[in-house]
């Protein structure tokens, strides 16, 4: 929030985090298009649509993957974040993806951290162990808000996409869930 030329974060008291539902999709089609359409923050380039975005809540949750949102105090979605399969072998089980986008015109009030917070708390709960984050080399804000949040740079792909007519470098950031690879997993129940 901007006032008298200050700028204020918003504090936890007036942010929540919690489980998307179906009715979030619009909201969350409306910040996703923005970041398809105007950056390099995905490698997407035709914005999906509210039954797309709903197909996808509905296939990361059933397979027990959290998908999150940010509201502010009147309940608007302000961002959004989820977990999915690193990779889709098996031997993938126990590693994630996270994601995070925020509402372009609220960047910069503590959403991002708020939500990776939150994310990488659903995910040492439901037992994943390594947490990888694909972040475009023209988002350095994205590689301060992960790595505040505890990953490590681990490598980089150059080139490795092709957006708005440039090749764009993809950062490789990694952090430990839980216990990482210091114990066994859980066997399944």
């Amino acid at each position: 929030m901007l006032l008298c030329g200050i700028v204020i974060t918003m504090t936890k008291d007036e942010l929540t985090v919690e489980d998307a539902s179906f009715e979030d999709a619009e909201s969350i089609t409306e910040i996703y298009s923005h970041y398809v359409l105007q950056s390099t923050a995905t490698f997407e380039t035709e914005p999906p649509g509210c039954d797309i975005i709903r197909r996808r809540i509905d296939d990361l949750t059933q397979y027990g993957y959290p998908f999150l949102v940010s509201r502010d105090e009147n309940g608007k979605v302000l961002g959004f974040g989820y977990a999915q399969r690193y990779g889709p072998r098996v031997g993938y089980r126990y590693s994630v993806e996270t994601t995070i986008f925020v509402r372009p015109d609220s960047l910069g009030r503590g959403i991002g951290s708020s939500l990776i917070a939150a994310l990488v708390d659903e995910c040492e709960k439901r037992g994943f162990r390594q947490a990888f984050a694909v972040i475009a080399s023209s988002e350095p804000t994205s590689v301060i808000l992960h790595a505040r949040a505890g990953y490590l740079p681990i490598g980089t792909l150059s080139g490795a996409g092709w957006k708005h007519g440039q090749w764009i470098d993809v950062f490789l950031m990694q952090r430990k869930l839980g216990e990482g690879n210091d114990t066994l997993p859980e066997p399944p129940t």
